[in-house]
């Protein structure tokens, strides 16, 4: 049985933060990162726009920072912890140079700041439109240098393991929910082995996912947030969805490419099927109106009209500064057969980013000792009701520093019980068909996309809440007799992801930011 001081769940920008901070600091405390799949495979990779930091502050400020996000989240901010982020965000984005990021400058040597929907300044540090990518590398970089790092790719977890595993003589260790690591099925043995932590960081991602059009890589199925729940801890905000307005509309893509909102920051005009410019009729700020604005904008097109789409209009745009500043998007079109300078993009909304998840306190700390959470799965009151452009990366910066501070004062404190159980795996029938799991998914997938997309409705969440019902009971009944497989693992996570949606999405009775529903 492996044992840790540290268990991170999760290889993007937060969970690597945290293992390089504790490495430094803790050079003989044992740490494991484990991931499901390549360890370069995260949300983070994907991120295009950059980090919102303020680093010129003659031209911008913290105040006009915290003011932008506050009225992105629509009054459902937390500002104490909007102003947390804002204001320790420089120190951590410095952090993140010296350890050998390297952003886009001007000639003069300043940072190239880009402009992005709900920013009164231009305040996006980026590397081209491959942020995220290089974030990836640098940290993995610095990861692979800490010797007391182990890194587990193929490794699903299963379940955290919590005071419910242990036999009752030890239940009296705390009357308090508390975890003590997690059940991983290693997908090259296919054996399911407990992995003991004094402290677990769940920082697993996203869920877009359970959502047929999405931007976000297959592995982005709400694992950490699924596993959370059922372990009893506090899960927040859940109905607030950001769909990215401008994902590429191709149908041979899958999951959706992201067009960067720096295009929309960089001129680009979102125009419909007959060439006529819409967004003025929706909000001041047109094309450059925040994420849920805009795509409910598009969504409301889509339907008077019955097309499938609508476009980005780049040809009045400077090519060579475009090409400078998006090369990868220009490849992607080129790829697709798409010329910028005489064709427009289609686009249309996808799932891109989550802004509620697992609650957590200023440090990171969930409902349950010894659980900390940061990144995409948690809810910190950052986001509220609708994520600002940029601010996510530099959310998960601010939260694995605090993360890690507040983790390594605990850790002397903290005892693994002596006999943690091994995993009761009763399931004995291999599936003779993957499609019983296949057709689930997309099942699923449909479900969420036509019910609980940019616009709900009461009825429709009704509908979803039965299907689910049903949903649900097949695939448990499947995971009381089948061998544990990756398949079947995210399956049921994206159904538990996909209930916690529609349940506070009818709980939720005021319209704000990312959510709209109508009676």
């Amino acid at each position: 049985m492996p044992e840790f001081d540290f268990l991170i769940i999760g290889s993007g920008i937060a969970g690597l933060t945290y293992a390089i901070k504790v490495a430094d600091e803790l050079p003989e405390a044992k740490i494991a990162i484990v991931t499901k799949a390549d360890e370069k495979e995260s949300n983070t990779k994907y991120a295009q726009g950059g980090i919102a930091v303020v680093v010129d502050e003659i031209s911008d400020s913290y105040k006009q920072h915290v003011d932008d996000t506050l009225e992105a989240g629509d009054g459902l901010c937390k500002k104490d912890i909007v102003e947390i982020v804002v204001t320790e965000g420089p120190k951590r984005f410095k952090e993140l140079v010296e350890w050998g990021a390297h952003f886009d400058k001007k000639n003069d040597g300043a940072y190239n700041l880009g402009l992005e929907g709900g920013h009164s300044k231009n305040r996006i540090l980026h590397h081209k439109d491959i942020t995220g990518f290089e974030i990836e590398k640098t940290l993995l970089n610095q990861v692979h240098q800490k010797k007391n790092i182990h890194l587990y790719s193929q490794h699903f977890v299963i379940d955290l393991i919590t005071e419910h595993h242990l036999k009752n003589s030890q239940k009296d260790l705390s009357q308090k929910k508390q975890c003590f690591g997690a059940y991983i099925f290693d997908a090259t043995t296919e054996k399911i082995i407990p992995f003991t932590s004094k402290i677990t960081l769940l920082a697993s991602g996203g869920i877009g996912q359970v959502y047929q059009n999405t931007t976000n890589p297959t592995i982005a199925t709400g694992d950490g947030i699924a596993m959370a729940y059922r372990a009893k801890a506090r899960i927040e905000n859940m109905e607030f969805i950001q769909f990215h307005p401008t994902a590429l509309y191709h149908s041979t893509t899958n999951p959706s490419f992201l067009i960067s909102e720096a295009v929309r920051g960089f001129g680009a005009l979102l125009r419909n099927k007959s060439g006529k410019l819409f967004m003025q009729h929706y909000d001041n700020r047109k094309e450059l109106a925040s994420r849920d604005i805009v795509s409910r904008a598009i969504d409301n097109e889509l339907k008077k009209s019955g097309d499938e789409c609508v476009y980005l209009d780049c040809r009045h745009l400077n090519m060579a500064q475009f090409k400078k500043h998006f090369p990868n998007i220009l490849q992607k079109m080129k790829e697709i057969g798409i010329n910028i300078k005489k064709d427009m993009i289609p686009v249309v909304p996808a799932a891109h980013y989550l802004c509620g998840g697992i609650s957590s306190n200023e440090f990171g700390q969930s409902s349950i000792e010894n659980l900390f959470t940061c990144g995409e799965c948690s809810y910190t009151g950052l986001h509220g009701a609708n994520r600002l452009a940029s601010n996510s990366l530099l959310e998960a910066l601010v939260f694995a520093d605090r993360c890690f501070r507040s983790s390594v004062r605990l850790i002397n404190d903290i005892r693994i019980p002596e006999e943690i159980p091994s995993w009761n795996d009763k399931g004995t029938i291999q599936p003779k068909e993957l499609i019983l799991i296949t057709h689930s998914l997309k099942e699923l997938q449909i479900l969420m996309s036509d019910y609980v997309g940019i616009i709900r409705s009461e009825e429709r969440l009704e509908k979803a809440t039965s299907r689910l019902n049903i949903l649900y009971e097949e695939t448990e009944e499947l995971y009381r007799k089948a061998k544990i497989s990756p398949q079947l693992i995210e399956l049921r996570n994206m159904i538990t992801v996909a209930y916690l949606i529609v349940q506070q999405s009818i709980k939720r009775t005021e319209n704000k930011g990312a959510f709209y529903k109508v009676k």
